[in-house]
């Protein structure tokens, strides 16, 4: 039979055994605690990068403005929910990079479709502009071109990608923020695909009711959110496009908005409209 002194022992030894396996769970406990803390950090760093890099990016593929332009004549221009029904906004013709050729007339025509002969110094092409898919769009660059807006402008942009490519035009100053000194709203076009390859867009800064003279061509097939009103496609002369696209860019406007000028230089010389 154990002694009092014996027992004593026994009882001590299973308060330190106890002791040490509180011990070692304490220590489980602040290891995973630890390490999900970490994670967390990471998550938290991840998730603020992703927000700083989407939400803070001007670049054409990665957010929702993918062919940026500013025209700084403009200021809080408002838009017209009524098809035809045009809001062209004047601004401050001594702004900086403006040329100002007054305002197109409003309402603007729904149906019917554009032709026009557009001469470049790379090749000849014609457009088909589509009045029902962007009215207003249709009647501004129509009057643009009528005024001689696109004479002698250079195209100043080119993004060369596999799911992004477009040849960006329109800017008399070839700086990337000049205009005629007014703006209006995009109209969203509609369809899977509206920026497929031939397809003609208007170019905005991001920001609603911030379309004004600047166009692209697609290309290639783009992927872009629907935040550009198309208003037609290039019907003959696209390989003009192809040529310069297939000589790159100088990178000249990297990271952001992203590509840069062609390497191979194209300016519109004229636009002339057909019918």
């Amino acid at each position: 039979m154990p002694t009092s002194k014996q027992k004593r022992q026994a009882a001590q030894r299973h308060l330190q055994r106890q002791l040490e396996r509180r011990a070692a769970l304490a220590h489980k406990r602040r290891q995973r605690n630890l390490t999900l803390a970490a994670a967390l950090a990471v998550l938290v760093v991840v998730g603020a990068v992703f927000l700083i890099t989407t939400l803070g990016s001007d670049d054409p593929q990665e957010a929702a403005s993918p062919m940026p332009t500013t025209d700084p004549a403009v200021t809080e221009p408002s838009a017209s929910a009524v098809p035809g029904e045009c809001a062209f906004i004047p601004g401050d013709p001594a702004a900086p990079n403006v040329t100002d050729v007054g305002l197109p007339e409003t309402p603007a025509p729904t149906e019917g479709t554009v032709e026009l002969a557009v001469a470049t110094s790379q090749g000849d092409m014609t457009f088909s502009l589509d009045r029902a898919l962007a009215p207003c769009a249709v009647q501004s660059f129509t009057y643009l071109a009528a005024q001689g807006f696109y004479d002698d402008s250079p195209c100043h942009r080119m993004v060369n990608q596999d799911i992004f490519g477009v040849l960006q035009c329109g800017d008399p100053s070839g700086t990337g923020s000049g205009g005629p000194g007014y703006a209006y709203s995009q109209e969203a076009p509609a369809g899977e695909n509206p920026y497929a390859k031939g397809v003609i867009a208007m170019a905005n800064s991001g920001a609603p009711d911030t379309t004004s003279s600047q166009f692209f061509i697609m290309f290639v097939d783009t992927t872009l959110d629907p935040a550009y009103s198309v208003i037609g496609t290039v019907t003959m002369g696209l390989d003009v496009v192809e040529t310069v696209a297939a000589a790159g860019n100088d990178g000249s406007f990297e990271p952001s908005p992203g590509g840069g000028a062609p390497n191979q230089p194209i300016t519109i010389e004229s636009i002339t409209q057909l019918s």
